[in-house]
């Protein structure tokens, strides 16, 4: 029997003022999944319009989309990077298990349909969403709300409360309750490690980052010394600092996205600005072309791009994929580089960033190589070996920064991640130098 046709639709809207932008929709028939999204006449007529997603065209009629890999969303670029993380997905999913069984110990009939992509992208709190699209069904109610009206993103004062229940899912222990109070709170900046949406003592928006279970050194105060490091190496990073809940190190770092009074800026990652595959492997050359192309001032940026990738393979950070880099809107199209986020410190690991310096050169592995190909990015020798030894100075002094209030390391902190700032790289460095 052929299962029918799913379609869902839903409004697409524009920042705390909700300026209708579109509608996005959904099928599914069988095994073939797609979307499609059609621009609304008045956001194509506005004077402040701009394309919402590089494969999004500002033109009349239904855009389709069908990913290219099994890897890769069903959507534009622009709303899968606002679907949850795969930290998010495992709490919807794990949800939505629990309800079904719930229903049916009530006798309830259970519908058997797995969640869909979209059931996954309506997931998140409209609260917490990335950048500045937002959800909105035929009703008008903002996609995801919490459905008995309760706050959506819980204060500091709930970490106690938020550590308890990520807990819980990680090591497979999690209650009704549990789920109930992380549904829809999920963000999609930061992967599989467990964390939530929450609000900083001025009422700001914040990621709050948990220890996992499984962690064997403090990553935590790791992430947040890498943003004061790069803070100190002249890039500009989300704000971030350590909180104790009880005597558990939670990593808050605050939401570039939101400005005051709760305004959005739209957001897109390298990853959507390159329209790239995440089955393919992509390059920081890719991205400077991107700046070239679209950013307000692509001097400033492209320098920045260079400094954080000298940065990230002087601090062993090889998880710098085209996710972790991202870009806000200014106006009319053109866009700047983001603060740096998720910067990761790996003692653990090879110095080989997972985004390769160029098509012809590969992974990043080489100071040299990176020094080399500075002209790429619009510097000149004397200017990359002023940017060098910006950073150099900067890491050279880590367990200063180490120790200091925000981050707060032990001795046996530092030891432990001591071989991803003391490397063969840094010495490098220091001959390129002298």
């Amino acid at each position: 029997m052929k299962r029918p046709v799913l379609q869902q639709s839903v409004k697409v809207v524009l920042g705390q003022g909700a300026i209708p932008v579109g509608s996005l929709s959904f099928n599914k028939d069988g095994a073939r999944e797609n979307s499609t999204f059609a621009y609304h006449d008045a956001w194509l007529a506005s004077i402040d319009r701009f394309e919402i997603s590089p494969d999004l065209p500002l033109v009349d009629g239904h855009q389709f989309r069908k990913p290219p890999s099994k890897e890769d969303s069903i959507f534009h670029f622009a709303f899968a990077d606002t679907e949850p993380d795969g930290w998010g997905c495992r709490v919807i999913a794990r949800d939505h298990a629990k309800r079904r069984k719930a229903a049916h110990a009530r006798g309830e009939r259970v519908p058997t349909a797995a969640l869909t992509e979209m059931d996954y992208l309506l997931g998140v709190d409209d609260m917490s969403r990335i950048g500045a699209l937002r959800l909105r069904d035929e009703a008008g109610n903002f996609l995801r709300t919490i459905e008995d009206g309760g706050r959506g993103t819980p204060p500091l004062l709930e970490l106690a409360h938020l550590l308890s229940a990520t807990r819980a899912v990680e090591t497979n222990r999690e209650t009704v309750a549990d789920l109930k109070y992380l549904r829809g709170r999920g963000t999609s900046l930061g992967g599989m490690r467990p964390k939530c949406t929450v609000l900083d003592d001025d009422g700001h928006l914040a990621i709050g980052k948990f220890p996992s279970v499984k962690d064997d050194r403090s990553v935590t105060r790791g992430e947040v010394l890498a943003l004061h490091l790069a803070a100190a190496a002249g890039i500009t990073a989300a704000d971030a600092r350590i909180v104790m809940s009880d005597d558990i190190p939670v990593a808050l770092v605050r939401r570039f996205d939101r400005v005051a009074g709760g305004g959005r800026i739209p957001y897109l990652s390298a990853g959507s600005m390159l329209q790239a595959s995440r089955a393919e492997d992509h390059a920081y050359t890719g991205i400077a072309d991107v700046i070239i192309a679209r950013s307000v001032d692509p001097k400033h940026d492209l320098e920045e791009l260079w400094r954080r990738l000298v940065f990230n393979l002087l601090i062993t950070n090889v998880d710098d994929h085209v996710q972790n880099h991202g870009f806000l809107h200014v106006e009319h199209g053109q866009w700047r580089l983001a603060p740096a986020f998720d910067l990761n410190p790996f003692p653990d690991k090879d110095p080989e960033l997972k985004l390769w310096l160029s098509e012809e050169y590969g992974p990043v592995d080489s100071i040299g190589a990176v020094f080399e190909a500075a002209s790429y990015f619009r510097l000149s020798d004397t200017e990359a070996a002023r940017v060098l030894g910006e950073v150099y100075q900067a890491v050279l002094g880590w367990t200063r920064v180490a120790k200091s209030a925000p981050v707060g390391m032990t001795n046996e902190d530092i030891d432990a991640f001591a071989p991803a700032f003391e490397n063969a790289q840094m010495e490098e460095a220091a001959r390129l130098l002298a």
